[in-house]
């Protein structure tokens, strides 16, 4: 079988295609033929050499992988099943999908749901899901469209465009946060967003609170934009944190939380117990499906091309999704 590997070389973790044997993948009840992957930040940081992400080598690329099951010891999954996996530890300590086959324990595997091909679900991938919980964790703390615009920061990235377009279908007021104004407003406007603005319009001069402004946020940046925009929260609206792109350490004050009721809201999507999971899977195949999901992933690219995708999102010169169809 085929598989883009990280490996060591002089030049510290690497990502190559190589072939190897289906008996040596990690270990699980439920054997996958892939499909489709996509390409995350995660992916490039493992396959570039960027990120250590690859905590054991070598191991084989790719967070997200969708497919039709091969063979299951598990009584859930039958062959012929489609099939996701997204996160989980793939790429990490599990084989991930940018090989002809994953194994997996049972507990990692989603049923495809109605409403979503293959290439849709990797069209999604790790960054509409991330979206999409955090969207389903807003609501579960009761935050409502009538509380006031959800910033997005983080906008140009994927995650970002997908939780712009999905919070306009659900009747929120999006507002786009990037640092490329100009460039990215009028694709940004497209998806949904009803204003488009810059993290310096955010900076609390050194205050700890700021006007009453948005109505919640999702932060895929940390670090201070992550504490300026809590300044501006309304009182019990919700920041759901989903990234650290501007940095791990938060600097800030109680007083969002304690004199507004700001609740700060962790999102990991790697460990999504599987009732919450495949809960928003369910509304990604629903109500939260893109209506332009072709216009966010805007290539399918083969397994040789991934290297030069990867190097070009390090490089920062990639915008959007790409789904990787492992078969060719």
């Amino acid at each position: 079988m085929r598989a883009l590997r990280i490996i060591d070389t002089e030049d510290g973790p690497r990502g190559r295609i190589t072939e190897m044997e289906q008996a040596d993948l990690t270990a699980g009840e439920v054997v996958i033929e892939s499909r489709y992957s996509s390409l995350n930040y995660k992916d490039a940081l493992a396959i570039t050499g960027a990120g250590k992400i690859a905590r054991k080598r070598p191991l084989n690329a790719g967070i997200d992988v969708a497919g039709v099951v091969q063979a299951s010891d598990d009584t859930r999954f039958a062959p012929g099943d489609e099939v996701l996996v997204t996160g989980w530890q793939l790429s990490e300590t599990r084989d991930g999908g940018l090989a002809d086959y994953v194994r997996v324990p049972a507990h990692c595997v989603t049923a495809l749901p109605a409403g979503l091909t293959a290439w849709e679900a990797m069209a999604l991938g790790t960054a509409g899901f991330t979206a999409g919980l955090a969207i389903s964790r807003l609501r579960d703390n009761f935050q409502s469209p009538e509380a006031g615009p959800i910033l997005v920061t983080g906008a140009s990235g994927g995650v970002g465009m997908f939780a712009i377009q999905m919070l306009a279908q659900a009747g929120f007021s999006p507002v786009a946060v990037t640092r490329r104004v100009e460039a990215q407003g009028p694709a940004l406007r497209e998806l949904g967003a009803t204003d488009v603005i810059a993290p310096d319009t955010l900076d609390l001069g050194g205050k700890p609170l700021g006007s009453e402004t948005y109505g919640g946020a999702i932060d895929a940046l940390g670090g201070p934009v992550l504490a300026d925009l809590l300044g501006h929260i309304v009182q019990f609206g919700n920041v759901a944190a989903i990234g650290l792109a501007a940095g791990p350490k938060l600097e800030t004050t109680v007083l969002p939380f304690i004199l507004r009721g700001v609740s700060l809201l962790g999102i990991n999507s790697v460990e999504c117990p599987a009732p919450r999971r495949e809960a928003v899977w369910g509304d990604l195949a629903g109500e939260l499906k893109p209506a332009g999901l072709d216009r966010i992933a805007h290539e399918t690219i083969g397994l040789n091309d991934v290297q030069a995708v990867c190097e070009a999102i390090m490089a920062g010169e990639h915008s959007g999704r790409t789904v990787v169809d492992v078969t060719r």
